[in-house]
């Protein structure tokens, strides 16, 4: 986006800032707090809890959710594997796209939740060093700043401003918003969330909000840049979304060329190994184990899990194949799937936290609301604003309006008959 809007790209950057800003600092203190009195190991663990939802609907819900979008999601990833391999080997695109699915089944089905979270942490500084220091390089090697300015100026003067190329108000202000949405997403996503149930002490979570924030800012603001400068350098691409492998290419030597290859595919597996933990968890823990098997041997759940892992692998693969060769889809198929995810749940999940009234018929109108406006807005009016924004907000309005007609005095206590916390009373967080 930054090659092919400009400037304007960071308004992503910053709405993705404030998103990760408000839930570091609002949200997961009560969320971590619930989790634990709960004792819930998923997002659909503590949805059941806190709604006291015997016939599962949630858990149905959340599952048909989690793997469909999943599905359209891991398939955008594997999408730019095949690309990336392309760009910087000259692979046949759909070979790089099975090496890449290969790499991540095989560590992820090796070593669970842990080998995602330590090869997290080692992708994430890749990620680091390779959006920060390609287009600082980049910036250079085009003899500054003010070169650079020149040469966007001169290809389109739009490149250069934070309001773009559009002539109409409502239209511009409606892109910014656009932009901006995706960072909705991190209000209540379950694949970021799931990693709040999983830290050892809420004593971490200062420091994580501060690592948090500063990798954001870094990453996207470099991602950015790397195509503001990529524009300048190379000048017109036939697909946009090769610019970084290009940028790389054109800049470095063989040596540091592969070692940004790694980056290239530390931000694309980061993303593919937690989404298949997720849709994993979905289904055998808040299906199979928790609705029909209770009583199955560990043993079992862990080989069904490893099967699920490679089938939704081998699915995505499918559909990534098809999408290989069709222009600019990587980008708009992960905001269509990172859209339905998060208006299925984090309006719930901030309602859940700050609602005393919500209850189960809240949650799942929200839900349903949620994930319906995102994809009839993405048919019908996608063009003119990002489906995130409104479907988040008509399923935060569903889920209050349908709490508050059927509310009773038992939906503002939790299963113990305790409290749930809220804004700015004295809740879970404060007594656990």
């Amino acid at each position: 986006m930054g090659y092919l809007i400009g400037a304007k790209a960071f308004w992503i950057a910053f709405g993705e800032l404030m998103g990760e800003f408000i839930a570091w600092t609002v949200l997961v203190r009560p969320f971590k707090a619930a989790t634990d009195h709960y004792g819930s190991v998923t997002v659909p663990d503590y949805l059941e809890s806190r709604f006291r939802d015997t016939r599962h609907v949630l858990r149905w819900i959340s599952a048909v959710v989690i793997v469909t979008m999943v599905v359209a999601y891991l398939s955008a990833q594997l999408t730019a594997t095949g690309k990336a391999f392309h760009s910087f080997l000259a692979w046949d695109k759909a070979t790089g796209a099975v090496v890449g699915l290969v790499i991540v089944v095989i560590y992820t089905v090796a070593g669970g939740f842990r080998a995602v979270a330590w090869s997290d942490l080692l992708q994430g500084l890749m990620m680091v060093f390779g959006l920060v220091i390609v287009p600082i390089i980049a910036i250079f090697k085009l003899g500054g700043w003010g070169v650079m300015v020149e040469r966007l100026h001169a290809i389109d003067p739009a490149l250069l401003t934070a309001w773009g190329a559009e002539d109409s108000v409502l239209i511009g202000l409606g892109a910014i918003v656009g932009l901006m949405g995706p960072g909705l997403g991190f209000l209540g996503s379950p694949q970021l969330f799931v990693r709040f149930i999983a830290v050892k002490s809420r004593r971490k979570l200062r420091a994580g909000a501060v690592i948090a924030v500063i990798f954001t800012i870094l990453t996207d603001c470099g991602a950015v840049l790397s195509g503001m400068s990529g524009r300048a350098l190379i000048g017109p691409l036939g697909d946009h979304e090769a610019v970084y492998p290009t940028l790389v290419n054109t800049l470095f030597g063989p040596v540091l060329t592969g070692l940004l290859v790694a980056v290239v595919l530390a931000a694309i597996m980061s993303t593919a190994d937690s989404l298949l933990i997720l849709s994993t968890s979905a289904v055998v823990r808040d299906v199979y184990q928790k609705i029909f098997r209770p009583e199955a041997p560990q043993r079992v759940v862990v080989r069904l899990s490893q099967a699920l892992i490679i089938s939704i692998g081998i699915l995505s693969l499918v559909f990534a194949i098809i999408a290989l060769y069709v222009e600019g889809l990587v980008y708009w198929f992960v905001l269509f799937a990172w859209s339905g995810i998060a208006a299925a749940f984090c309006p719930v999940i901030i309602l859940s936290l700050f609602y005393r009234k919500m209850n189960l018929k809240g949650a799942v109108a929200a839900m349903l609301v949620g994930i319906l406006t995102t994809i009839v807005w993405n048919l019908t009016l996608g063009w003119f604003l990002y489906e995130m924004v409104p479907a988040f907000a008509f399923s935060l309005v569903a889920g209050y309006v349908v709490s508050m007609l059927t509310s009773s005095p038992d939906d503002a206590k939790l299963m113990d008959g305790s409290q749930p916390s809220g804004i700015s009373g004295r809740g879970i967080g404060d007594r656990v």
